[in-house]
């Protein structure tokens, strides 16, 4: 469909209405009428002209109504689709065409009239031409900035294409120069309305909305503990005692992990805690169904990995993961903090919600390993002739099975970051023997993963040193994480950040986990390689220690680090603590250094005293 260079001519203004206007309102119908797509262009453009100019058409309501109902809202809805859809000046021609007719009977059509002609076709029309100014900043801002939008809001419900539209008209006004601002001060309103809107259905759209809305936006332009938060968690709750189908599961569950991501301190309170006289506990039924998602749909998801509906799914169990780590999370605080009075469950509901978590991560493991083989090293025994393809991975270039996913290389799957989360967590904070040596078996995993992050990629670093913790109290833990290069690249992750002038917050948190996880090696596995870990010593001896008198996260990080020499110092044997004589003293006058800097108050002054004494007693 191509507009006629006629129209160019039609659009030019006149100096004043000519009576001759009523005339040819005959003959614009019958273009507007007309099978030829050219003609009905040329009509639109002559409609526009002529209500543009001529003030005596403009007031004469008949015509007015007589050329809307003329208009084909078929044809609308085409030049919107192909106008929008095409980069050269004819699809923009189309769009502004579009965008300018329908503007104007907006204004003058009476209420009724606009009211009794709003078919279906006509608000189709009309919702996929705010669409279209949605997906620009300037028209996404124009949306956000009309101050009424109950009229879109209220249509939500009956027409999903209105949560698409405000979706994008707030991610792109997030693009534009005071897009945040804007948002600010309309984001919470507009929230509220729909919430509204969306009483008394099954809210599943609105829910799938918020999950895609919270994740996308910065956290920071939303309100504080809104007044729509109970009533969007009570909707979860709504549908998690519903049997859900799978649009159903999907969106609460998105939704879920999206709120207890931007909502961290009120959202775990009411998503997670029962009443504990109920017969079936929302919280515990909540996250006995996420699991049960996961397990039910981690030995099938391999098979997956290169189909269209893969992206949805692993999103989806992404989500339930989370969510899994926010309660694991919220159930430890809740058990240190006394406040909170009591258990946030039955301790009947906890136990089986133990034994579930522990029954999930037990297939996680497993269909971690299946992925990860998949990913870089192939099926151990399998041909090397029944491998399609290779890849470039962290470990070399190397064969790839059929079903491995075309797109992403594990490591830049966030789905498998949400799971290593999770599974850490439950690592740490559950002793269970079982479930650490089988999870020993994921080290090399962990290792490469470890080494994979490079700018935009996915940083699994802190998950895994959450992990590699209570393994490697395990000696199998110790020496699968040793074998596999773990100190060197452990180390080496230390030494960056030691050399680097200023240092992230970020980083020396990392820095001390890191410490904190080589110290349980040097402790625990005495007969290791001292010779590679006396490489340490070196390192840190040549160490600019930088000013921390400001800074006690910089302190905590330098203190860590010297006692980890001094222990390995210690086991060290006395010929060898001879030959690095030198490194010791260096090390001892970065102590000596770190004990003018800090006061006998400090918090970390009798750790490092420890240091000072250790220090002493192997020089």
């Amino acid at each position: 469909m191509e507009p006629s260079s006629t129209s160019e001519e039609i659009g030019k203004p006149q100096d004043s209405a000519s009576p001759s206007d009523l005339v040819d309102l005959v003959k614009i119908r019958a273009l507007l009428q007309a099978e030829d797509d050219t003609k009905i262009f040329t009509g639109l453009a002559l409609v526009k002209s002529l209500l543009d100019n001529s003030q005596q058409l403009r007031d004469d309501q008949d015509a007015i109504q007589s050329l809307w109902g003329s208009i084909s809202a078929k044809f609308l809805r085409r030049l919107i689709r192909t106008g929008s859809a095409s980069p050269n000046s004819n699809g923009k021609d189309m769009l502004n065409l579009a965008v300018s007719v329908m503007h104007t009977f907006s204004v003058l059509l009476p209420a009724d009239t606009i009211n009794e002609s709003n078919s279906p076709e006509i608000m189709d029309s009309l919702l996929r031409l705010l669409y279209t100014l949605s997906s620009v900043p300037q028209g996404a801002k124009a949306i956000i900035e009309v101050e009424d939008l109950s009229p879109l809001t209220e249509a939500a419900p009956s027409s999903p294409l209105v949560l698409d539209i405000i979706l994008y008209a707030f991610l792109n006004t997030m693009g534009t120069p005071e897009g945040k601002q804007t948002l600010v001060s309309r984001i919470n309103d507009t929230i509220q309305s729909l919430v509204s809107s969306f009483k008394g259905t099954d809210s599943v759209t609105l829910l799938e909305f918020l999950g895609k809305l919270l994740r996308q936006v910065d956290s920071s332009i939303f309100p504080p503990n809104p007044q729509w938060l109970g009533t969007v968690i009570g909707y979860i709750q709504n549908l998690v005692r519903s049997r859900p189908n799978p649009e159903a599961r999907s969106a609460y569950t998105n939704a879920t992990a999206s709120l207890l991501q931007v909502y961290p301190d009120d959202a775990p309170k009411l998503l997670f805690t029962d009443d504990k006289d109920a017969d079936k506990p929302l919280g515990y039924l909540l996250v006995h169904l996420l699991l049960i998602d996961i397990r039910s749909s981690a030995p099938t998801l391999l098979a997956k990995l290169n189909s269209p509906e893969y992206p949805k799914i692993s999103r989806r169990l992404a989500s339930a993961f989370d969510t899994t780590s926010m309660f694991i999370g919220f159930l430890v605080r809740s058990l240190d903090d006394e406040s909170m009075g009591s258990l946030v469950m039955s301790p009947d509901s906890l136990l089986k919600l133990r034994q579930t978590i522990s029954e999930t991560m037990s297939v996680s493991i497993e269909y971690l390993r299946d992925r990860w083989d998949a990913s870089v090293a192939g099926a151990m025994g399998l041909h090397p002739e029944a491998r399609s393809a290779s890849t470039v991975t962290s470990m070399g270039t190397r064969q790839t099975l059929a079903w491995d996913s075309m797109k992403d290389a594990a490591e830049q799957d966030p789905f498998i970051l949400s799971a290593i989360r999770a599974l850490a967590l439950w690592l740490r904070e559950d002793e269970n023997d079982s479930l650490r040596k089988e999870a020993t078996g994921l080290t090399d995993m962990f290792m490469d993963l470890y080494t994979s992050k490079t700018s935009g990629d996915l940083d699994f670093r802190s998950p895994i040193l959450v992990a590699l913790e209570p393994l490697v109290t395990i000696k199998r833990g110790r020496e699968i994480l040793l074998q596999n290069g773990g100190w060197k690249v452990l180390t080496q992750d230390l030494t960056s950040t030691i050399q680097e002038p200023l240092v992230r917050e970020d980083d020396l948190t990392r820095g001390i986990d890191v410490i904190r996880v080589l110290l349980l090696v040097v402790e625990l596995e005495r007969g290791g390689d001292s010779e590679e870990w006396m490489d340490l010593i070196t390192t840190v001896a040549a160490w600019d220690l930088p000013d921390a008198s400001h800074s006690p996260s910089v302190q905590e990080f330098e203190i860590s680090l010297l006692q980890l020499c001094c222990v390995i110092l210690t086991n060290a044997s006395s010929g060898r603590r001879k030959r690095y004589k030198h490194s010791i003293s260096s090390i001892a006058g970065l102590a000596s250094q770190l004990e003018r800097s800090t006061k006998p108050t400090d918090p970390l002054r009798e750790q490092l005293d420890d240091v000072l004494g250790m220090l002493s007693e192997v020089r």
